[in-house]
């Protein structure tokens, strides 16, 4: 078994987050934009799941792709209540929902990062 690297972990998350938060914001900029469907990323286990399934860089001028770039879906118009007259699925309070979940799944990463960096800090400094 492989240890937990926390550290890693939290930046690969808060990486998970931004990425989110940009599809949220894209979807909020096109809420009026004709035929437009909402969008959001996979769920955070599923991109760890997929964590190994990446081809690697074996040289530094290698590009690396971004998977979780990749992890954007479409939402199914079954899972949205509401699909606008005009084709457009993206619901202004849904948006703010997800812009709520975010700022507090970040605000936690901080939180745990901060707690264990002080705990390491502490075993060293004794």
């Amino acid at each position: 078994m492989d240890p937990i690297q926390l550290f890693q972990l939290a930046a690969r998350q808060a990486h998970w987050l931004s990425v989110r938060q940009d599809v949220v914001a894209g979807n909020v900029a096109n809420a009026n934009t004709p035929g437009y469907k909402s969008m959001d990323v996979e769920p955070f286990e599923a991109v760890l799941d997929n964590e190994g399934r990446r081809m690697a860089a074996t040289h530094s001028t290698h590009f690396v792709e971004d998977g979780l770039r990749n992890a954007v879906v479409t939402v199914n118009d079954d899972e949205t209540p509401l699909v606008k007259p005009s084709g457009n699925s993206v619901s202004l309070a849904e948006e703010l929902i997800k812009t709520g979940e975010i700022r507090r799944e970040f605000e936690m990463n901080v939180g745990l990062v901060r707690s264990f960096h002080q705990m390491m800090m502490m075993t060293v400094s004794k």
